[in-house]
């Protein structure tokens, strides 16, 4: 019953893959890693292997469907959610609990991480652009020449006879 499970889990974390690029789909790689770490993490060293392994797929979960520019934030924010999960879902409800919360907490961590991600480069951007304005202009405000050289463009030089 558990490998098949695992095998489930694992082909729904895979077919994330193909549709990789958004908040959504960070979300639900998250969610779909955390749960298949936890069961993993499980068989291989109880609860706290348990905890662990929700970490490491979550991560590995939400990395694989976050943006491309935004995949660290995704990371992280997959791994601590779906850490915390599994910790608060199996104080709440045992093993049971642990993959709901686990579920629960790295895809909502990892679809953070991803929005996060996306509007600090949207900051960033935005900072690019002004500066790119300013440089227009002498420092005292009046704009410069531009390409105003006329017989001077284009680096051709031109001898006096």
């Amino acid at each position: 019953m558990k490998f098949s499970s695992i095998l489930l889990l694992s082909l729904g974390l895979v077919s994330g893959a193909a549709m990789a690029g958004g908040t959504t789909e960070a979300g639900v790689g998250g969610a779909l890693g955390g749960v298949l770490g936890s069961v993993v993490g499980q068989q291989l060293g109880g609860n706290t292997g348990s905890t662990i392994g929700a970490a490491l797929g979550g991560a590995g979960g939400s990395a694989v469907g976050a943006d491309k520019r935004s995949r660290g934030e995704a990371a992280i924010g997959g791994a601590l959610g779906a850490a915390g999960g599994n910790v608060v879902g199996r104080s709440v409800g045992g093993s049971t609990g642990a993959l709901i919360g686990s579920a629960a907490g790295g895809g909502a961590g990892g679809a953070l991480g991803n929005y996060m991600g996306n509007e600090s480069d949207r900051d960033d951007r935005r900072y690019r652009d002004r500066d790119r304005d300013d440089r227009r202009y002498y420092r005292d405000g009046h704009p410069g020449r531009g390409h105003a050289y006329g017989h001077r463009k284009n680096k051709h030089h031109y001898r006096h006879r």
